[in-house]
């Protein structure tokens, strides 16, 4: 394999790793604060994936896209919202299959009303930073390198506000005493209605990130990221950033690399889980996680 050929598998895994990573970041950010396994996390992703589409097809990929972003933010940002008040709220104490059964209620119901508003037709919307680079002989998307640039940023953007604002100081003070923070002040009913919501709108995020590099529908959009969001968090270990970051690193390389050679590509998902499994047998809190008290 030559250099070119080496290149375009690291960049096209890289562009994989990084709207996955940007999902299971959310995905661990909820679990690491709130203790929740979230089943209804990639709905927020798609339902984000079907506005951006629509509005930018209907404005322009340009303007449209950037548009169509912070309306598709908005939009997880509020549904993740009425979730937490309305559902999470009530089953925060219970166990953890009460939760699942919850949340995965609430990814039918949300897959139904988008089914119902958007349809089940696939949609496409152009790239808004179009082109490609030429090294090596080979082609590389211009967006894919975005991409990459893009989750480096925002993964940037979540760990300095964890530990370098007062609101992250909040955030990992309730992981370790939420009773002793509510008691100096800080409301942690809010607190916790706003984690849930960045958590939403993470996985927002990665869904209109990935929308111009594939086709966007309300046929199992969701099930498919949150398979591979989890496998993501179990590599790295729920709750952490740094692991989401690595367990994206495994899985968007694997499976990219997987799909684009022949003798693998229908064995692809299967090596996921092959490492997850492993991982399980050697660390049951994952890579970067911590045993649960």
């Amino acid at each position: 394999m030559n250099p070119g050929e080496l290149l375009l598998f690291a960049v096209g895994g890289l562009a994989n790793a990084a709207y996955l990573f940007i999902v299971a970041a959310g995905l661990s950010l909820v679990f690491g604060s709130l203790r929740v396994i979230n089943m209804a996390h990639g709905s927020f992703y798609m339902v984000a994936a079907l506005v951006v589409v629509v509005i930018a097809n209907r404005l322009g990929s340009g303007l449209g896209f950037w548009t169509g972003l912070l309306v598709a933010l908005a939009v997880a940002g509020a549904i993740g919202a009425v979730v937490e008040i309305v559902v999470l709220k009530r089953v925060y104490h219970e166990e953890h299959l009460v939760q699942l059964l919850a949340t995965y209620a609430v990814s039918l119901i949300v897959a139904g009303a988008a089914r119902l508003v958007f349809g089940a037709n696939y949609r496409t919307v152009a790239a808004p930073v179009p082109g490609s680079l030429v090294l090596f002989g080979y082609h590389y998307s211009v967006y894919s390198i975005f991409m990459i640039g893009a989750a480096i940023a925002i993964g940037a953007g979540v760990w300095l506000m964890l530990f370098r604002t007062p609101l992250g100081r909040n955030i990992r003070a309730a992981v370790s005493d939420p009773e002793l923070l509510n008691v100096s002040g800080v409301n942690v009913t809010r607190l916790f209605t706003l984690v849930f919501v960045i958590g939403a709108g993470l996985a927002g995020l990665g869904g209109v990130i990935v929308a111009p590099s594939q086709a966007v529908s309300t046929n199992g959009m969701d099930t498919d990221v949150l398979v591979l969001a989890f496998a993501i968090s179990v590599i790295g270990g729920l709750g952490s950033i740094v692991g989401s970051l690595v367990g994206a690193l495994i899985v968007g390389m694997v499976s990219y690399i997987g799909v684009q050679i022949p003798a693998t590509n229908k064995f692809a998902l299967a090596f996921v889980f092959i490492i997850m499994a492993g991982v399980l047998v050697i660390r049951p809190w994952g890579l970067f996680g911590r045993p649960e008290q």
